[in-house]
């Protein structure tokens, strides 16, 4: 599965703003080539929410685990909670293993999972949990909007 694919895939879902920052923009360099998926209906990046779903296309700083500077690799990551990543994470993956779940190096303990190069294995898992995501997130902003 190519990381345009799952872009074009969440940019299908009602209310929702992809943001892929790009060289030369307004966003930190570092973000370039990445994408972030939010719940924002009206089109503009909320202050007070983080993405629900990000796609990275290397290694930061304090994120070197999934050798993501090796070409054409990227990392799907996924706010699904904790109860269903511990149900989704086999015991001791290989950090750099490809289209396996993993805890997400940084924010495994939130309830965040990765995978790298999604494929046969994860790719139809990936797009449901990027859906349900999605939709948990819409349910907030209306919490917060009442």
């Amino acid at each position: 599965m190519e990381m345009q694919e799952i872009i074009e895939t969440v940019r299908g879902f009602d209310g929702v703003l992809v943001v892929t920052p790009e060289e030369g923009s307004a966003f930190p360099a570092l973000s370039w080539g990445d994408a972030y998926f939010y719940h924002a209906p009206d089109g503009r990046m909320p202050e007070r929410a983080q993405p629900y779903g990000t796609i990275i296309t290397k290694d930061y700083p304090d994120d070197t685990t999934s050798a993501l500077n090796v070409s054409g690799r990227f990392r799907v990551n996924i706010h699904v909670g904790r109860e269903q990543a511990a149900s989704l994470v086999p015991v001791d993956p290989e950090p750099t293993a490809i289209d396996v779940f993993q805890w997400h190096p940084l924010y495994g303990a939130a309830g965040w999972v990765c995978v790298i190069d999604p494929a046969e294995r994860t790719e139809a898992a990936v797009l449901d949990l990027l859906r349900t995501a999605h939709e948990s997130a819409r349910q907030r902003s209306q919490r917060r909007a009442r």
